[in-house]
């Protein structure tokens, strides 16, 4: 097995920034005001089908409220939870954070880094929203820590279609090529159980996503929010969506991580959202960190780690 941090059988995203850089580092997740091309018109509008961004973001984070405003509340909402924490990463999060012209990045960006707490950036965008400018700018920053994280979702251009995504993969895999050959962290975003696909289908992308020049990825599972196009699409067809309950949900994320790259640093593999924005919590009220232990323990029982099965 190999020797990844904290002693866990999977590459743990934050035990990397541990080992790296000696502390844990906390994202502060930022409303810059951005919007995406499939909602303002330029490809469509409505959004993913899946969306409603407000489901995703705390409190403190408020497209108009300032970005110092909302680092400093963000550094306020963790401390309780992390008290040590000393260094923040700025999370641009909502919607497309490369989603328009360089003058204006470069504007937030810069006034995120120039807060004393943060020492770093993510920036979540899509990948028909990043170019070769915009690259090398990020990459000309003089701060050691700058990733760009791309939501791809899925890799079948049947699903990305399905979705309204408004991107085929072949954009998502240049984007990434594009980000990694500068020397930025690049990570990836996916769903696990968007319609159509089937638990084959999602351990056969195993290899296409290894096959990607990534820093990290993240999982979710797909969670039917109210009032999105998914929901009513769900209530009409049911049987196109896999719904695990959390045990078989653990074994799919283990055998995804089993042929996955050892190297590739794991952030996420389960999401939340508030339950007022639900109408059905199946796992109950757990939270992420209770998610991540039964993890580990269910690696333990299976006696598997990542890249088991990995094809080199």
């Amino acid at each position: 097995m190999f020797d990844f941090p904290e002693g866990k059988r999977y590459n743990s995203f934050a035990g990397h920034y541990r080992r790296k850089y000696g502390e844990r580092l906390q994202k502060l997740v930022l409303d810059a005001g951005f919007s995406c091309p499939n909602r303002d018109g330029t490809l469509g509008t409505g959004g993913c089908t899946y969306c409603d961004n407000a489901a995703f973001h705390p409190g403190y984070s408020t497209a108009g409220k300032s970005l110092w405003d909302q680092i400093d509340e963000g550094i306020e909402f963790h401390h309780g939870r992390y008290p040590r924490v000393k260094h923040y990463l700025a999370y641009f999060q909502s919607y497309s954070n490369t989603y328009g012209p360089l003058d204006k990045l470069k504007r937030l960006y810069e006034e995120a880094l120039s807060h004393p707490s943060v020492v770093g950036l993510v920036i979540g965008t899509r990948p028909d929203c990043i170019d070769e400018e915009k690259l090398d700018y990020l990459a000309s920053l003089p701060s050691q820590i700058i990733t760009i994280e791309y939501g791809i979702e899925s890799c079948y251009d049947n699903t990305l279609e399905r979705i309204n995504r408004g991107h085929d993969f072949e954009c998502a895999r240049k984007a990434v090529e594009m980000t990694a050959s500068r020397g930025l962290d690049v990570g990836a975003h996916f769903i696990l159980g968007l319609p159509g696909e089937t638990r084959e289908m999602l351990l056969d992308q195993c290899d296409l996503i290894s096959s990607l020049p990534l820093t990290s990825v993240k999982f979710h599972q797909l969670q039917i929010v109210k009032g999105t196009k998914m929901e009513v699409e769900y209530s009409k067809n049911p049987e196109d969506f896999l719904r695990l309950p959390l045990d078989e949900y653990l074994d799919l994320v283990i055998d995804i991580l089993e042929r996955l790259r050892p190297d590739l640093y794991i952030e996420r593999v389960a999401g939340e959202v508030p339950p007022r924005f639900v109408n059905e919590t199946p796992w109950g009220l757990i939270r992420n960190d209770g998610i991540l232990r039964l993890l580990d323990r269910r690696l333990e029982e299976r006696d598997t780690f990542q890249g088991k099965l990995f094809n080199r």
